[in-house]
């Protein structure tokens, strides 16, 4: 699979470039960031080989974007496709915001983007999202961004914190109606 950009009204989805790697250090140092995307970036060098992975889209179990805004290009979060799995035909969304970007509908808008490009590129039918129950915004992206919530998953994540919370599971079909976000 090879890395595209997608254009998506005021956000643009473009591969993550290893320049970008001072933004991810710094949007890690957000308590929020660091708690709902686990604990996995301590460092700076961390940073960088989370990038690297995310540059990467070789294996085909991902397609990760960073979300910029379409004009400047400035980061305004992440979103990635995972756990690309060819033979149930389904994979996993998963995404971040910069704190100066919340609540403005940028995340809703990169998720439909990549669920968008995913229904029409990978033979995927099936997209699931999780959140810990605590995260309400996540739930309000899901909704927005065309997802159905389908349950509670008790104890089934461990998080930034090191303790395993609780978890809304919602999913997005290919024939589901998508939003009609902007």
């Amino acid at each position: 699979m090879d890395p595209i950009v997608l254009d998506a009204g005021r956000v643009r989805l473009r591969p993550w470039r290893a320049d970008d790697v001072d933004t991810v250090w710094s949007v890690f140092q957000d308590p929020d960031v660091r708690l709902w995307n686990g604990g996995g970036v301590a460092t700076r060098d961390d940073a960088v080989a989370l990038l690297a992975r995310r540059i990467d889209w070789s294996p085909g179990d991902h397609a990760s974007w960073a979300v910029v805004d379409a004009v400047t290009d400035a980061v305004l979060g992440s979103v990635s496709v995972h756990s690309i799995d060819l033979d149930q035909n389904d994979a996993e969304i998963g995404y971040w915001t910069v704190p100066a970007a919340r609540g403005r509908g940028i995340a809703a808008l990169a998720v439909d983007a990549a669920c968008r490009w995913a229904f029409g590129t990978l033979p995927v039918d099936r997209i699931e999202l999780c959140h810990a129950i605590e995260n309400v915004a996540s739930g309000r992206v899901a909704e927005k961004a065309g997802f159905t919530y389908e349950g509670h998953c008790r104890r089934s994540y461990r998080y930034g914190d090191g303790v395993k919370h609780d978890e809304l599971l919602w999913a997005r079909l290919a024939g589901d109606l998508a939003p009609g976000l902007s």
